[in-house]
């Protein structure tokens, strides 16, 4: 399925959604955490802030649906999202940590991998990565389809 097929059927049951479909995958291995998010064991992600920046992009906002992508530009399901923060890496909580729901669901895991992705994508940028680089934090939940 389209991310516009899905997004036509998500407008038979809240047709006050309007027509603009924002879709995406996951940066880091779109198919096993599209999987995750389904499963209700992902409920939130993260972002490095400078990438915001450097491309003009707006970052994400509370109330916006989006449709989450498989590797191969599938869709996968709807999710809205319900918090976003912005704060320095090493203020990163376990309770988000575990949110993301990746690897063993601990803070030391997610650090591990989130420097390893944001140290290259920052890299490609141009720019370096630090413990004090912003990141952002978004938790959502999926609206369609509904278990």
């Amino acid at each position: 399925m389209t991310a516009e097929e899905m997004w036509e059927a998500y407008r038979l049951i809240n047709p006050h959604i309007g027509d603009e479909v924002d879709a995406w995958q996951f940066g880091a291995e779109p198919d096993v955490l599209a999987d995750l998010v389904l499963r209700g064991e992902k409920t939130a992600t993260a972002s490095v802030y400078d990438e915001y920046l450097v491309s003009g992009e707006i970052l994400p906002k509370v109330g916006e649906r989006s449709v989450i992508l498989d590797s191969s530009g599938q869709a996968v399901c709807v999710i809205e999202t319900k918090k976003v923060t912005i704060e320095p890496f090493y203020q990163v909580s376990a309770a988000h940590a575990f949110k993301e729901g990746e690897g063993d669901k601990s803070l030391d895991y997610w650090r591990r991998v989130h420097e390893d992705l944001f140290s290259k994508w920052l890299t490609e940028l141009g720019l370096a990565f630090s413990i004090d680089s912003r990141v952002v934090l978004e938790e959502f939940e999926v609206v369609y389809p509904l278990s």
